[in-house]
């Protein structure tokens, strides 16, 4: 498997950085409600879909961007995943929601395949403030 430069990251497709942003948010959250006490695998994923629901991630990109705690870099690769087209929505969101939270991963999927864990990891630690400032949780 050929290794990935950081030339060719920053070429990448916005939908395959997306793809990796999701899979690194689902990670850190899942391992974040393991450490807070949670072991039911229903009641985990029931808790893990209020952090990485379309609609949650729009809603913290989306305040993300209004505080301005994006770098420009960072809302550069936003904008190119939220304008990309996946050639379909999930049935349960809007395609506005769908396409913020395809941005949100992106920025996550590009800074963590630049190595740039120490930034996701600040991005997705804000995140999970977020959510659980607006939800109580």
């Amino acid at each position: 498997m050929k290794e990935l430069r950081h030339e060719d990251v920053k070429q990448l497709n916005a939908l395959a950085l997306a793809y990796m942003g999701d899979a690194v948010l689902e990670q850190r959250v899942r391992e974040y409600l393991l450490r807070k006490g949670g072991v039911r695998p229903n009641t985990l994923h029931k808790a893990a879909t209020k952090y990485v629901s379309a609609k949650a991630q729009s809603s913290i990109v989306l305040r993300m961007l209004e505080e301005g705690y994006l770098t420009e870099e960072e809302q550069a690769v936003f904008r190119r995943g939220r304008n990309a087209k996946s050639g379909s929505v999930p049935k349960n969101t809007d395609v506005r929601t769908y396409r913020n939270s395809s941005g949100f991963e992106a920025v996550l999927g590009y800074l963590f395949l630049l190595e740039q864990h120490e930034r996701a990891h600040d991005i997705i630690t804000y995140a999970i403030d977020i959510i659980e400032q607006s939800k109580g949780v």
